[in-house]
């Protein structure tokens, strides 16, 4: 199932694709999903640091965790000791819709700003580790709190963004939505990788994706 659908989305332009990794079940099977897929695979894992062990250890391109909620400290360094030694990069960074808790307060003052400074304090855990083999969002709902955070962090870090309106809903609402938050920041020559979330079929987000590209001739 899963290597058929990266079969389709290969097939519509997409360059790299993200795999949810919610169960053990599912980190065994990226071996075999690694293997046979012919773009870089990143496994997603949320809260569980054994999972990502198990994804680096299957081979995965990078991994997309949040290192504050991963299991602590030390599980953190476990995890990053783990993808240096396999040169695996990571995904960090911050949502609009799972801010920390200390941070709630900025976020109704500056949602942006919030976002911002979850994804520095993501950051400044993983130099303290002396690792620095990844790149960050910073995804909003709201497509010019998106775009303002974004400009934001570009000014403040040298790494690579990811660049995504987080929900952006129906294929026709959630184009539009992606088109005017990603467009802005790529003509501005911000953002490295991207995704466009569509409540639809995965290989429409790549398409409307690419259009996107297409349209600003990169």
């Amino acid at each position: 199932m899963t290597t058929a659908q990266i079969a389709a989305l290969v097939s519509a332009g997409c360059e790299v694709v993200r795999c949810a990794v919610p169960k053990i079940e599912d980190a065994d099977a990226l071996e075999k999903i690694v293997r046979f897929s012919p773009i870089p695979v990143i496994a997603d894992i949320h809260f569980n640091a054994s999972l990502a062990l198990r994804a680096i250890d299957a081979g995965v391109a990078a991994v997309r965790i949040n290192p504050g909620n991963i299991g602590g400290p030390d599980r953190v360094e476990l995890v990053v000791k783990a993808a240096k030694q396999a040169g695996v990069a990571m995904r960090i960074g911050a949502n609009s819709g799972s801010l920390p808790a200390h941070l709630k307060e900025l976020a109704q003052h500056d949602q942006a700003e919030a976002l911002v400074v979850a994804a520095l304090e993501e950051v400044a855990i993983l130099e303290r580790l002396d690792y620095r083999d990844f790149k960050i969002s910073v995804k909003a709902t709201h497509v010019p709190t998106m775009i303002r955070a974004y400009r934001m962090l570009a000014d403040r870090v040298p790494y690579p963004l990811h660049l995504g309106v987080t929900e952006a809903g129906t294929p026709f609402a959630g184009a539009i939505k992606s088109a005017v938050g990603l467009g802005a920041l790529l003509v501005d020559g911000i953002g490295d990788t991207m995704r466009v979330s569509l409540t639809a079929d995965p290989v429409e987000e790549v398409k409307v994706g690419m259009q996107i590209l297409e349209s600003l001739n990169l």
